[in-house]
């Protein structure tokens, strides 16, 4: 084996190069190029929302997102422990309070028998995030979210093309946000969207990531209000519009190479998949597992240093938010256990995403 095969890299098979040519070849390299609203449409569309606001990358949406619903200084927003920490900065960055609460031991997003008991007062927002591919329980959210009159913002940053009951991923809330880094189902290198169906939220959304210019008197260079330089660029929207094309293709590889590795180790002790009910889609972001070192019989580090000498890319899950230096220092609440998230980073319970 020469070729190192890396946890995930992007395929380019499409229109990319054409579109990406278009757009260097007429001058439009920035923001003000056609291929911005292009993908905007098309990927909107795609997920069943009416309006798309193309932005720099996904963290970026989530802050849009929640900054066009008004989460600011003083509000609570409800996330998993067990996410990437942009989900967290992206509420700290409104001078809000990220709340943890620890996620279902089967498919690893936030329980949600445990939601009621997050609420207070403060709370302005619930995010589910749809962990590698994998939606969240939408229709017990959506009914919380509705008794307590909540925000819903789905991260859906691993979640291209999933579905829930036959409903696309970032379809269920006010506004939803999506990642296209370059390990995304679907990618632009970097880059970012938010999608929602209110024209309201849609103005505000392109409003604060254009620098609050005003939308209707364009660049008059006079600010109401504190803004955000979030724009994406025409060339990397022209190779996101180009991957859209293609999404449902992308989609069946990744499932395809998921369950192959389902059928190579089911037979093996001591691994444990993320489970998916059988009323969704999952589009396996990453083909995440956990092992348990006593029945595996080897550790995890044993596991990933053969696999790197073997030249596959391997990578640990994430740590918890609970530990997280950075939000302590923040303020946030760190005191339960958390006991389902900490078991993916303990000894017993080690875990690993391994390349597609």
């Amino acid at each position: 084996m020469n070729k190192k095969i890396p946890v995930c890299e992007p395929f380019l098979n499409g229109n990319e190069i054409e579109y990406v040519h278009e757009a260097v070849s007429t001058g439009w390299i920035s923001s003000g190029g056609t291929f911005v609203r292009k993908f905007e449409e098309a990927f909107s569309a795609y997920s069943g929302m009416k309006y798309g606001v193309a932005v720099t990358n996904g963290t970026a949406a989530l802050h849009i997102a929640l900054r066009s619903l008004g989460v600011g200084p003083g509000d609570e927003v409800i996330i998993p422990s067990f996410t990437m920490i942009a989900s967290a900065f992206a509420v700290c960055y409104c001078g809000a309070t990220p709340v943890f609460i620890d996620v279902d031991p089967k498919s690893w997003n936030m329980d949600v028998t445990l939601l009621e008991a997050k609420i207070t007062s403060k709370t302005k927002a619930i995010m589910p995030v749809h962990i590698f591919g994998t939606m969240c329980d939408m229709d017990e959210i959506c009914a919380i979210a509705d008794h307590y009159k909540l925000f819903i913002v789905e991260d859906a940053a691993e979640a291209h093309g999933a579905e829930y009951k036959e409903k696309k991923a970032g379809s269920f809330s006010e506004m939803s946000a999506f990642s296209f880094y370059a390990n995304k189902n679907i990618s632009t290198g970097e880059g970012g969207m938010v999608l929602t169906n209110d024209s309201l939220l849609y103005d505000k959304a392109r409003y604060f990531k254009n620098l609050c210019f005003s939308l209707e008197n364009g660049r008059d260079y006079s600010h109401n209000d504190i803004g955000f330089n979030y724009r994406m660029s025409n060339i990397h929207a022209a190779i996101g519009l180009a991957q859209t094309e293609k999404c449902d293709f992308y989609r069946k590889l990744r499932i395809k190479n998921h369950f192959l590795y389902r059928e190579n180790l089911k037979d093996i002790p001591g691994i444990q998949f993320q489970q998916v009910k059988e009323d969704r889609v999952s589009v396996h972001w990453m083909n995440a597992l956990l092992i348990n070192e006593q029945e595996f019989g080897v550790s995890k580090n044993a596991v990933m240093k053969k696999l790197s000498d073997n030249k596959i890319g391997t990578r640990l899950l994430f740590t918890g938010m609970h530990r997280q230096k950075a939000l302590i220092d923040y303020g946030c609440d760190n005191s339960e256990a958390y006991s389902i998230t900490s078991d993916s980073r303990s000894k017993s319970h080690c875990s690993l995403k391994a390349g597609v």
